[in-house]
C-alpha cells in the first residue's frame, strides 16, 4: 500500500491515548463560529431597535457605495485570511497537472454551475436571495479549507497550493463570472469589478506584502508561529462587526419574514453536500490518495464567504437581500463542513483499505 494512503495518526491530548476529536482541534473562535454569528445577528437586531438613527451614522462617510466603518470591517475581514496564503508555492502547481487540473475544473466549472442551478431551483422567485447565493458559489474557499483539510487528514502542502491558486483565480475570474451568472441592468460588470478590486485586490496586495516582508525579515517560523496566530483570528471580528451592522439595518425586514434564513439555507446545504460527494467520489475513482482526495474535496465544497459578503454589500448595499443571503453562508457552512470532516474520516478505511496502489 502506498504510504500516502495509510491513515495518519491524529494528535492526542497529553496524558490520553485516544486521538483528539476534530472538534477538539479547532480553536474556540472557529469551533463556535455559528454561535458567534447567531449572537451577532441577535445583537444587530436589538441594536437596530435601540438606535434608530444608526444608518445615518454609518452613512456619514462613504467609500464609493459603502460607508467607511463598514468598508474597514470588510477589508479587515479579508486581510488576515489573505496574509496566510502561501503564494510562494504557486509554482508547484505545474508539477502535478492532473491534481490541479481536476481542482480547477471542480472549483471554476462544476461548483459555480451547481450553485447557479440550485439557486434557481430553490429561489426562482426570490431574485435578491438567489443572486446572493450565486455570489457565494462563485467565491472559492481560501481560508477555512485549511482547517477542514487538517482535521480530516488531508495533504497540507497540496491544500496550501490549491488555496494560493484559488486566490489568484478569484482576482481574474470572479468579476466576469459574477456578471455572466447574475449581470443585469441593475448590476454592471464595472460595479462588480470595482468591488472585487477594492475588497479582494487591496487586501490581497496587503496580505502578499505582509507575508513576503516578514518571511524575509523574521523567517517562516516566526511568521507562522507568532504573527499569524495573533493576526488570523482578528478576521472574525471584521466578519462579526459586518453582521451586526447588517442585521441592525435589516431588522424590520428580517423580523417580518424570519423563515427566509431557512429558505436561503436550503440551496447552500444542498451545494455543500453534493459538491463534497462529487469531489470525494470522483477523486477516489481517479485513484488519488486519501490525503489529496481530502484536499480536493474540501477546497471544492467550501466557499470564501468573506469575499461574497464584501462584494454583495459593495454592489447591492448592506440592506439588500443579496447581502443577507451571503451572511447565511458561514452560518450554514461551518457545521456542515465539520460534519463532512467526520464523514471523510469514516470513509477513509472503507474506501482505501483494499487499494494496493494509487494513480497520481
Amino acid at each position: 500500500m502506498d504510504k500516502s494512503d495509510m491513515p495518519t495518526d491524529q494528535p492526542s491530548v497529553p496524558g490520553h491515548s485516544q486521538p483528539l476529536a476534530p472538534t477538539g482541534r479547532l480553536s474556540r473562535l472557529d469551533k463556535y463560529l455559528p454561535l458567534w454569528i447567531g449572537l451577532a445577528m441577535v445583537f444587530g437586531l436589538l441594536l437596530g431597535r435601540l438606535v434608530p438613527n444608526l444608518k445615518q451614522f454609518f452613512d456619514a462617510v462613504r467609500v464609493g457605495s459603502v460607508s467607511l466603518p463598514i468598508a474597514l470591517g470588510l477589508l479587515w475581514m479579508m486581510y488576515p485570511v489573505l496574509a496566510k496564503v502561501q503564494y510562494e508555492k504557486l509554482h508547484e502547481s505545474f508539477r502535478d497537472w492532473k491534481l490541479f487540473g481536476v481542482s480547477l475544473a471542480l472549483n471554476w466549472i462544476i461548483g459555480p454551475l451547481l450553485m447557479f442551478g440550485l439557486a434557481w431551483l430553490f429561489l426562482a422567485h426570490y431574485q435578491g436571495y438567489r443572486e446572493g447565493v450565486i455570489m457565494v458559489g462563485l467565491a472559492r474557499c481560501i481560508a477555512m479549507v485549511l482547517i477542514w483539510n487538517m482535521l480530516a487528514g488531508g495533504d497540507p502542502e497540496k491544500a496550501a497550493i490549491l488555496v494560493a491558486l484559488n486566490s489568484i483565480f478569484q482576482i481574474l475570474m470572479y468579476s466576469p463570472y459574477a456578471y455572466l451568472f447574475i449581470g443585469s441592468a441593475q448590476v454592471t460588470m464595472w460595479e462588480i469589478a470595482r468591488s472585487v478590486f477594492v475588497f479582494l485586490g487591496i487586501p490581497l496586495i496587503a496580505g502578499m506584502l505582509t507575508r513576503f516582508y516578514f518571511l524575509r525579515k523574521r523567517g517562516r517560523q516566526w511568521f507562522e508561529s507568532v504573527l499569524i496566530p495573533k493576526l488570523g483570528p482578528t478576521a472574525i471580528f471584521g466578519l462579526l462587526f459586518t453582521i451586526v451592522v447588517m442585521f441592525a439595518m435589516q431588522g424590520d425586514k428580517i423580523l417580518a419574514e424570519p423563515l427566509d434564513v431557512l429558505l436561503i439555507a436550503a440551496p447552500l446545504i444542498a451545494y455543500f453536500l453534493i459538491m463534497f460527494a462529487v469531489s470525494f467520489v470522483g477523486s477516489w475513482f481517479l485513484r488519488f490518495p486519501y490525503p489529496q482526495t481530502v484536499s480536493l474535496s474540501f477546497t471544492a465544497a467550501s466557499n470564501n464567504f468573506e469575499l461574497a459578503i464584501a462584494v454583495a454589500i459593495a454592489t447591492y448595499g448592506i440592506q439588500s437581500d443579496a447581502a443577507l443571503a451571503t451572511v447565511v453562508g458561514p452560518l450554514i457552512e461551518v457545521p456542515v463542513l465539520l460534519l463532512l470532516v467526520y464523514v471523510a474520516l469514516w470513509l477513509r478505511p472503507i474506501m482505501w483499505k483494499k487499494r494496493g496502489h494509487t494513480a497520481l
